[in-house]
């Protein structure tokens, strides 16, 4: 059986998301423009030297990720365009995590840098994927995603606070691992989609297992 989740990652947008799916200004994607913008702050007070007051803001930031999935869902303002948004302002939201804990704990951080550019390197080449072929990043937001964007909230805190460099480091096999899926998925879809929740939820062996009559008509013609 096809769990909730799996369904409504996969199948077309639903009727009340229809009348979203080409606006702007939704309130998720307000959020999204928000940590967007934040994301800029952010590194500005890295520059100023405030690192409790860098630490609040990108607390307030991360969370406000996940704000704006909740509310995409129960308000039914999820688009393709809100996905997009919100992977954009998460990319900000990492690179100025990554140049305030360079400048502001480069003394803890300046013999972990190969572990940085593994992290990044992983994200440029997922990027790089979806770019190639599909024009577009690709905005997958997998429980993989899901779980090392909490796992970054608290490297982040550590790194800034200079209290241990150890759950970076954690983070970055974690975002590595996530990088890695999404590549693969990139490769087993035919056309870009949003909130791939899984690789085994597009994969073409798992559809094999699944009754017919279950399977999403969306996944079932991209995977023919």
């Amino acid at each position: 059986m096809i769990s909730d989740d799996q369904q409504t990652s996969t199948k077309p947008v639903e009727p009340r998301d229809a009348r979203y799916k080409n606006s702007i200004f939704t309130v998720p994607n307000v959020i999204c423009m928000g940590r967007l913008a934040g994301s800029f702050v952010l590194f500005a007070f890295a520059l100023m030297g405030w690192r409790y007051g860098f630490v609040g803001l990108f607390l307030a930031l991360s969370l406000s990720d996940w704000i704006d999935g909740k509310l995409a869902r129960w308000l039914h303002q999820r688009s393709d365009l809100g996905a997009r948004l919100d992977s954009a302002a998460d990319a900000v939201l990492y690179a100025a995590l990554i140049g305030g804990a360079l400048i502001l704990s480069w003394d803890l951080l300046q013999h972990d840098l190969v572990w940085l550019a593994v992290g990044i390197g992983s994200y440029v080449v997922t990027s790089g994927a979806g770019l190639w072929k599909y024009g577009r990043v690709p905005s997958y937001h997998t429980y993989g995603a899901k779980l090392t964007n909490w796992l970054a909230l608290i490297a982040g805190i550590f790194l800034i606070l200079q209290w241990s460099v150890w759950p970076m480091r954690i983070v970055v096999i974690a975002v590595t691992l996530t990088n890695l899926e999404s590549t693969l998925i990139t490769l087993a879809l035919k056309s870009w989609k949003a909130d791939v929740l899984t690789l085994f939820h597009v994969w073409p062996t798992h559809k094999q297992d699944i009754p017919k009559s279950e399977v999403p008509a969306e996944i079932e013609n991209d995977q023919a």
